[in-house]
């Protein structure tokens, strides 16, 4: 759980200035979730997590050297998020 708390801050930490740079907002992940979702925010947090993956994909710089680590750390936390999802079935 650490883990996972630690890669969302530093995805957090590294997005911020992309969605600054381009006056970009995160959209309402709600529309993507299906009707009676037992587990809505962790449903959310997976598609925001592979929308932030897209951006640091396409960014016009690697944040530092940053950028591959980020997005190994957003692939490592929606793994686990749909682990999470399935042991909860």
């Amino acid at each position: 759980m650490r883990k996972l708390v630690f890669t969302t801050a530093l995805l957090g930490a590294l997005c911020a200035p992309v969605f600054a740079q381009t006056n970009m907002q995160t959209p309402d992940a709600s529309h993507f979730l299906p009707p009676g979702e037992r587990h809505p925010h962790i449903r959310a947090a997976i598609n925001e997590l592979e929308q932030a993956k897209r951006e640091l994909q396409t960014a016009a710089h690697d944040f530092g050297g940053h950028r591959v680590q980020a997005i190994r750390a957003i692939d490592e936390a929606i793994k686990q998020l749909r682990e999470a999802l399935a042991y909860a079935k």
